[in-house]
C-alpha cells in the first residue's frame, strides 16, 4: 500500500478541542476538523474520509445521532465517540445504533488515541480489501458461469 496519510475527521462543537487535535495530529494524519454535525456531512460529501471521531455532546444533533444519521450514505468510515461525560445510555446508543469501533473519555491520551485511529485504520483497510474480493470473486464467477453455458451451447 502506498504511503498515504490516514483521513480523519473530527467533529466537535469545542474549538479549542478541534485545534488542540489537529495540532497534535496533523503530522500523523490528514486531518479535517468540523464544529458542527452539518458541516462534518459536507465534508463527508467531498472528501473519501477513513476515521470519523465525533464529541457525543453538541447543540443540534449528539454524536451517536449523527453518527447513525450518515450511515446510509457513508458505511465504510470507522466510528469513534469521545465524550466528557460518562452516560452509559450513550455507550449502548453508540454501539447499537451507530456502529462505533470506540467509546472514548475526553480530555484523550495521546497516544491512546493515537493507537486507537492506527487500529481503526487497520479494520477500515480489512473490510475494504475483502470488499475489493468479494467483488472480483463475484466478477469471476460470472466470468466462468458464462464460460460453461458457452460450452454447453456448442
Amino acid at each position: 500500500m502506498e504511503d498515504k496519510k490516514i483521513k480523519v475527521l473530527y467533529i466537535d462543537d469545542e474549538i479549542n478541542n478541534l485545534t488542540a487535535f489537529k495540532a497534535n495530529f496533523r503530522k500523523l494524519y490528514d486531518i479535517y476538523i468540523a464544529e458542527s454535525a452539518a458541516d462534518g456531512r459536507k465534508i463527508l460529501e467531498s472528501v473519501d474520509i477513513e476515521i470519523i471521531l465525533t464529541d457525543q455532546r453538541m447543540p443540534e444533533m449528539t454524536g451517536v445521532e449523527f453518527l447513525e444519521s450518515i450511515i446510509p450514505d457513508f458505511p465504510n468510515p470507522i466510528r469513534i465517540l469521545l465524550t466528557g461525560y460518562t452516560d452509559m445510555q450513550a455507550l449502548i446508543d453508540a454501539v447499537n445504533k451507530g456502529q462505533i469501533y470506540r467509546y472514548l473519555n475526553k480530555p484523550w491520551d495521546e497516544e491512546e488515541l493515537k493507537m486507537y485511529i492506527n487500529q481503526a485504520f487497520e479494520l477500515y483497510t480489512l473490510r475494504k480489501e475483502n470488499a475489493d474480493l468479494t467483488k472480483d470473486l463475484l466478477r469471476v464467477n460470472a466470468q466462468l458461469e458464462f464460460m460453461i453455458r458457452q460450452k454447453l451451447l456448442s
